[in-house]
């Protein structure tokens, strides 16, 4: 149980778990907190709170990174499990997620709101009975077709490229928020373009 100390912080990458899901658009923020374990040098390893989750510490504040391991739309249930345990405000929660209106190359942090149409964020707002968390929307592009398809399918070669240049900025956006606030962090990344 966390108490006192450092602040602690909880970082929420979202997708459904599989290898079949591993490489689609849905997953961008099971990749990103892959790609952040890596950075800090930590093993998501432990499994508990239906999710695999990791410990570090970001200029001296802790951070929890984790993947809810309930499929996107029941996400809610493990970060639920997560804030209550070690009792983290929900302002203090950093959420990242793809975004279908956003194009490839963009993202866009905000403060709070609502889910805007993405099942996994509206789980998470019902089971924290808040909007009031920062979150990470990293675009996708818009479907073509029919929307499923899109959101479960794989990015292009070229369309990965950009992604992992985004990705960088996010990685940035993740410690300004944590170091100096959201506000902070969307003034910085919000107008950032590939």
């Amino acid at each position: 149980m966390h108490k006192g100390g450092a602040e602690l912080y909880l970082i929420v990458g979202l997708g459904n778990p599989g290898r079949e899901y591993e490489k689609t658009r849905h997953n961008v923020g099971f990749q990103v907190v892959d790609l952040l374990a890596d950075r800090y040098k930590i093993s998501l390893s432990r499994t508990k709170f239906k999710s695999v989750y990791g410990e570090t510490s970001i200029n001296g504040k802790k951070i929890i990174l984790a993947k809810p391991q309930t499929f996107m739309n029941c996400s809610g249930e493990s970060v639920a499990e997560i804030t209550r345990f070690y009792k983290i405000p929900t302002e203090k929660v950093i959420v990242i997620y793809d975004d279908m209106s956003l194009e490839i190359g963009r993202l866009r942090i905000r403060p709070k709101g609502s889910a805007g149409g993405h099942n996994g964020i509206k789980n998470i707002i019902a089971h924290l009975s808040s909007e009031e968390f920062p979150r990470i929307k990293i675009g996708i592009g818009k479907p073509k077709g029919e929307w499923v398809n899109h959101v479960l399918g794989s990015f292009s070669q070229e369309e990965e490229e950009k992604l992992l240049e985004t990705y960088k900025i996010v990685f940035l956006a993740v410690e300004t928020i944590i170091t100096k606030g959201t506000d902070e962090a969307m003034n910085k990344y919000n107008s950032f373009k590939i």
